[in-house]
């Protein structure tokens, strides 16, 4: 266990900017990591997650994410973000469609999971969407 927090903390102090951890706030767990890449040649942003399988289904990747795309249009003016999960994992996909995301496409073979070439569904959100699902209210809610 502490070799495993020894590895978890040096990976996010190493690149503490755009890496986040989702702790639970009355127990100070950490259960899951939402990661942020900004590609400022493109004004976009890669989105990645992951979270402890005893929590999934409770909203937590889904509020992180909102934190995560209001950081992105709000204050970095992006254009775009865009996030992709194994084909296997559908409810990552949910979480995607959750932040108002569209499916874009799979991308077949498209990286290697456990030694095997599996496909990957591909989201992206475009930021004119973003302002307009939020006059919608959809990320206050």
């Amino acid at each position: 266990m502490d070799k495993t927090k020894e590895v978890i903390a040096n990976y996010f102090v190493k690149e503490s900017i755009g890496k986040y951890a989702i702790v639970i706030k009355e127990s100070n767990k950490m259960i899951g990591a939402i990661e942020f890449r900004v590609k400022e040649a493109n004004k976009s942003g890669d989105l990645g997650f992951t979270l402890s399988r005893y929590y999934w289904g409770k909203g937590y990747m889904t509020e992180a994410g909102k934190l995560i795309l209001g950081l992105a249009f709000n204050i970095l003016d992006l254009e775009r973000v865009y996030a992709m999960h194994d084909i296997k994992n559908p409810a990552s996909g949910k979480v995607m469609s959750r932040l108002g995301m569209t499916n874009e496409g799979i991308l077949r073979r498209s990286h290697m999971l456990k030694g095997e070439f599996a496909d990957s569904a591909h989201y992206s959100i475009l930021k004119e969407e973003y302002v307009n699902a939020k006059n919608e209210d959809m990320y206050t809610k």
